[in-house]
């Protein structure tokens, strides 16, 4: 099979908000070029969410590549290579490098929603990366569309022309051929050199059990052949090239791909970690002299430990993380111990979601029963000698004596709400320690920039930020810069004895409201035991909170009947003695749910 030629492809990427429609307009784009059949597709959608996780939650999390046959009307084939990407904000990252390796974008709007945050940051990734950019309403088949609105607002937010914008539904496949006229049309080829030296983008990378790692590239240059000897340039190994293709979604073999292809190689490449995204492929005997741009490596935001119930599956995590880790280079993690939980990770996240997809998959696909510590950030802490350190674990803060500066993460957030819940968002945001940047109207929406500590949000303020605006705010947030704050450490004490695994740093100003809801927690959920049981919140040696658990109590004086008060007074005494020894040497057992519940109270 020979490489196609270069004016006849079309690499495009699909960006939108969450839950605008891309992976069902990729289904129909599919199913109309007929790259699966019918009976293929049937039953079956998001045919590019492979996952089990995504097709239950309706997102994407990996970005997916799929190459399309489809003949235009001026009668001359095409190829398209197709990356659907994932609207969420934890996975921005996944969108950044899809966009890198496609020339253009298609701007999926819903057409009775509008505008959202994340439009807008996908749109400007896509903008910055110098795409074509064609805009495409879908849902126009619902009674409350308003296209000729949301046009407006395409214009007036992000400021392209949205005039010719092709109106869809992706769901019965209404306009879905206009889509695929305006891609030939209206995208641009890609560029590229057949007889230069080969250079490749490395896009993204996966662990195949039988194929080992398998990594998906985009050909820059040159012609990428199987059996021919190629150099990472970043970590400067070589590999043999075992096998070339591409998905249709079904995995295709060929023997070459040419420049603006995007495809796979395997190369009998042991671990992900080798694969670094954004690496640039060459030729290993006449390699090329620059790299190409790569894209700033994931970095995590959100720190927390992770604990299995019990001990003896430890080394199963371990197991399961390493598998894990291959397939998602932006997870990190490393071994730590606790007092109260015993042996686990500290791992890193990009955001809460992605925490809780991992820990999701970990308790699925490895059959594990976790704890998760309270979710962290970097902080960074300037010591009274002059050294700087960062510390992702509250448990590791130095004495405050030799701390001269604590720098905690900002963020700027974009959230995008309805006018009438502007108030309560508003409020929200003054309530998590945020300064106003700006507010500005989209129609009848409100966008409101805001500056907010990155600790504040980790959270669960997107959880709080759906609740006081209904579901209808949306949000997108990047990291700013570190600036200086009074924080403190405060620790929970259970019978005298600090859980390390609810220490937190928290401001001053907020530490005695969260203190104070973590105890009152504490208290319902710890059963009673024999003695009991003081539940502390303290900072440094000063106790802010304290709720206790009443001991329960045995009736020693059911056996007496009539006689002398004395002998009743005695047995009293007697199990007062024996309460106080208890609550000397007694143990508390706290139950798992009482972690859970105390790391996800709100002050």
């Amino acid at each position: 099979m020979t490489t196609v030629p270069i004016p006849n492809i079309r690499n495009f990427s699909i960006v939108a908000h969450i839950d605008h429609g891309k992976s069902t307009l990729a289904d129909r784009l599919i199913q109309m070029t007929g790259g699966l059949s019918d009976r293929e597709m049937a039953g079956k959608e998001q045919v590019l969410d492979s996952m089990d996780i995504e097709r239950e939650r309706g997102i994407t999390i990996k970005a997916q590549t799929v190459r399309l046959k489809y003949r235009a009307k001026d009668g001359k084939d095409y190829i398209f290579n197709l990356m659907d990407t994932p609207g969420h904000v934890d996975f921005a990252y996944e969108v950044s490098r899809s966009l890198a390796a496609c020339e253009g974008s298609l701007l999926v709007v819903d057409a009775s929603q509008g505008v959202e945050a994340q439009t807008l940051a996908n749109v400007y990734q896509a903008l910055d990366n110098n795409h074509e950019i064609v805009p495409v309403l879908n849902k126009v088949d619902l009674p409350a569309a308003e296209p000729e609105k949301v046009k407006q607002q395409i214009e007036d937010v992000i400021g392209i022309d949205a005039s010719d914008a092709v109106m869809i539904s992706a769901k019965t496949g209404l306009g879905v051929p206009d889509v695929l006229e305006a891609i030939v049309t209206r995208l641009p080829p890609p560029k590229g050199d057949k007889d230069a030296t080969l250079k490749a983008l490395l896009v993204d990378s996966w662990y195949d059990v039988y194929l080992g790692v398998v990594v998906l590239i985009r050909v820059v240059d040159g012609v990428m052949k199987k059996g021919g000897r190629i150099r990472m340039m970043g970590t400067g190994a070589a590999y043999d090239v075992e096998r070339v293709g591409f998905f249709t979604p079904k995995m295709q073999q060929v023997d070459e791909l040419g420049p603006g292809e995007i495809g796979f190689i395997t190369a009998a490449i042991k671990e992900v970690a080798d694969t670094r995204v954004g690496d640039t492929i060459t030729d290993d005997r006449h390699p090329v002299k620059e790299m190409l741009p790569g894209f700033k490596p994931a970095v995590p935001v959100v720190f927390c430990g992770l604990f299995p119930v019990d001990a003896d599956d430890f080394e199963t995590l371990r197991a399961a993380m390493g598998k894990l880790r291959l397939n998602d280079a932006s997870f990190s993690f490393e071994m730590e111990t606790s007092a109260a939980l015993g042996f686990g990770f500290r791992c890193g996240f990009l955001g809460l979601l992605h925490l809780e997809i991992i820990q999701e998959r970990l308790s699925r696909e490895f059959d594990l029963n976790l704890i998760a510590t309270a979710p962290s950030v970097i902080y960074k802490m300037k010591l009274t000698d002059g050294s700087e350190i960062e510390i992702h674990n509250p448990v590791d803060m130095p004495d405050v004596v030799k701390i001269a500066e604590i720098d905690e993460p900002w963020i700027e957030a974009t959230i995008l709400t309805p006018d009438e819940y502007l108030g309560s968002v508003l409020k929200l945001c003054q309530d998590r320690r945020g300064a106003q940047k700006e507010l500005t109207y989209v129609g009848s929406r409100a966008m409101v920039k805001y500056d907010l500590p990155l600790n504040e949000v980790v959270f669960d303020f997107y959880d709080r930020l759906k609740s006081v605006s209904k579901g209808y705010a949306s949000f997108d947030y990047h990291l700013t810069d570190y600036k200086a704050a009074d924080l403190v450490k405060m620790q929970i004490l259970v019978n005298g004895e600090p859980v390390d695994a609810l220490s937190m740093l928290v401001h001053r100003t907020r530490a005695e409201g969260r203190g104070r809801a973590m105890v009152e927690k504490m208290k319902e959920l710890i059963p009673p035991h024999m003695f009991q049981i003081p539940i502390q919140a303290a900072i440094g040696g000063k106790v802010i909170a304290r709720e206790t658990v009443r001991a329960l109590r045995k009736d020693v004086t059911a056996k007496c009947y009539g006689g002398d008060i004395t002998r009743k007074r005695k047995l009293l005494e007697k199990q007062k003695e024996g309460k106080k020894k208890m609550r000397q040497f007694g143990k508390v057992d706290i139950p798992q749910e009482a972690f859970i519940a105390a790391l996800k109270v709100d002050s």
